[in-house]
């Protein structure tokens, strides 16, 4: 009994961490090197932009024609977000294997943009797993199963209590991270508190200073969500990782830089007036803006300044708890059901 799995991006891997223990199939693929022997290290397909994309191309065919022939002798398969890499491989399998029963797991963001996708999926997998409510408004057949991060997270923010702890995540990916610490260098020498940066597991071991330089004045967890929920607040690039502390119920703002051009390409195709996804859950539950968004030029230490000491604890918390409420249950039991 095997389990083809494609679990490309770090949040992926974080995902399907949840999910092994409940797995009776060996798994194979492309995934977190951890987890067992892949035929490709995910890593290896790490990418932060539009131009850092073509030379992972020429590997990315070559995986998809590998991963087609290991199908073969699987009982079932399992995507998980990256529809750049995932979409062209459910094709592949699909048309190589037509039984093949395929699974699509963290469903791509056609709600942001490439809305064709939406035919493409529907044609080529056979289980749609929706992690967001508002999906089924762009999908035809998604399944809503429930949010991973709460089958993920293990505690919640003691909002009676006061850390006198700040935490600073800038991203996963070198490029955002060495774009926005030496604005949190900044902001964390106005802040008279335990200044705590929150590094990726993977990179435990490896010299921090090549990525984030001078972090003289930071303590370094690489646990994120217990680092989260002992913080008073915090400073976190674009991604999961604020759905998680929104959940977490750890008050915080998002802040965001890319290259000029990725933004600038991005922008022309996304028409959302949020990034952050718990600001997109409320929008579609028509509530008001669950958190503050800087991206751009607006990420300044002045302006981070201003979001950390406006910020309103009670509020938070409120809104943290009605998030809780919309996502309702952890995704992993009815994901099981599905592979």
């Amino acid at each position: 009994m095997k389990l083809l799995v494609s679990a490309l991006e770090p949040s992926a891997n974080l995902h399907l961490k949840a999910i092994l223990p409940h797995i009776d199939k060996e798994i194979v693929g492309i995934f977190d090197k951890r987890f067992a022997k892949p035929i490709y290290d995910s890593q290896e397909f790490s990418v932060m932009g539009f131009l850092d994309v073509i030379p992972k191309i020429a590997k990315a065919k070559r995986a998809i024609k590998e991963m087609t022939e290991l199908a073969k002798e699987c009982n079932s398969v399992l995507l998980i977000d990256a529809p750049s890499f995932n979409l062209p491989l459910a094709k592949s399998i699909k048309k190589r294997y037509p039984q093949k029963k395929i699974t699509y797991y963290i469903l791509p963001k056609v709600w942001a943009w490439k809305k064709n996708r939406v035919k493409k999926i529907e044609k080529y997998c056979d289980n749609l797993a929706s992690i967001f409510p508002f999906e089924d408004k762009f999908y035809n057949r998604s399944v809503y199963i429930g949010n991973p991060i709460l089958d993920e997270i293990k505690s919640f923010r003691n909002t009676k209590k006061r850390y006198d702890t700040v935490a600073f995540m800038p991203g996963s990916r070198v490029g955002e991270v060495k774009r926005l610490m030496p604005i949190f260098r900044e902001v964390a020498k106005e802040i008279d508190k335990r200044k705590v940066i929150i590094v990726p597991p993977f990179l435990k071991g490896e010299d921090l200073t090549q990525t984030y330089g001078d972090i003289s004045d930071f303590d370094i967890s690489y646990m994120m969500q217990e680092t989260l929920a002992h913080s008073d607040f915090a400073f976190i690039c674009s991604g999961t990782a604020t759905l998680e502390a929104a959940i977490i119920g750890t008050p915080f703002v998002l802040a965001y830089k890319a290259r000029s051009i990725d933004y600038h390409i991005a922008k022309s195709f996304v028409k959302l007036p949020y990034v952050g996804l718990a600001n997109l859950i409320f929008y579609f539950e028509n509530k008001e803006q669950f958190h503050t968004e800087l991206l751009q030029n607006s990420v300044t230490k002045e302006n981070l300044l201003n979001a950390y000491l406006k910020h309103d604890s009670k509020a938070f918390e409120k809104r943290s708890l009605e998030l809780r409420d919309i996502l309702q249950n952890g995704s992993v039991k009815k994901l099981l059901n599905l592979i």
